[in-house]
């Protein structure tokens, strides 16, 4: 199975070239006011990131936060694919939960899925029955910004060392899909609490893999033409 599985995170490595782009298109095309290259929205994301990163260097580190969060992602997603959850501990130290089965999402949700980042989406969610959250775009990106960099500062600090996660998929696989569902999530956030519709978004991430993958098929066929032209001879 590890021939298939790194040979499946390769395939997987034009789509993260692709979500790539489409996160990169999502941060230009933010409303607002430009200021300095940027919108405000965008602005809000960027401050938000770069003020976890501030705290993140000059507090106690939250471990124990980190922990809950990351063992309850675990929970989180095996209860929604029919797991059983069976027991939870969390300790400054580490921590872990029991669960009735498991697969390779369930093992690697916590190091793409930002649990405190869903907390936000899901509370403007709610707030926004009742209210226009429009003209509170930037703050609400302020706090994905904040929340996802929480996560990213403690998964690049959990995945510095040999995580059992990683080792039972393979790091092709592991490390492919860690990223590629990191940043497509990010454009989920960032779609959620902003006024940029699913359907252009979504028009624009198909194009963007359409065309990152077609690149590849035809440099491979080029690749393989050259070598029958000059080897078939």
């Amino acid at each position: 199975m590890r021939p298939l599985k790194a040979l499946t995170g390769l395939l997987l490595l034009p789509a993260c070239v692709a979500v790539t782009r489409s996160i990169a298109e999502l941060v230009d095309d933010l409303s607002g006011g430009a200021i300095h290259g940027f919108s405000t929205s965008a602005w809000g994301l960027i401050l938000g990131f770069l003020l976890w990163l501030f705290l993140y260097l000059v507090i106690p580190r939250p471990v124990r936060t980190y922990v809950l969060a990351h063992e309850l992602t675990h929970a989180l997603w095996g209860w929604a694919m029919g797991a059983k959850v069976k027991g939870l501990k969390v300790t400054k130290q580490g921590g872990h939960v029991k669960l009735s089965r498991t697969n390779f999402l369930i093992t690697l949700a916590p190091y793409f899925f930002p649990f405190y980042t869903m907390l936000v989406i899901l509370l403007h969610a709610g707030l926004s029955v009742f209210y226009d959250m429009t003209q509170y775009e930037p703050v609400w990106l302020g706090w994905v910004g904040l929340t996802w960099g929480f996560h990213f500062t403690f998964t690049l600090s959990t995945l510095r060392t040999q995580q059992p996660d990683v080792q039972e998929h393979g790091k092709i696989l592991s490390y492919t899909v860690i990223y590629l569902f990191n940043v497509l999530g990010i454009c989920v956030w960032i779609v959620t609490v902003s006024d940029i519709t699913w359907s252009a978004w979504t028009e624009q991430l198909w194009a963007f893999n359409r065309d990152t993958y077609e690149g590849v098929w035809n440099g491979v066929t080029s690749f393989a033409d050259n070598l029958l032209q000059r080897y078939g001879q």
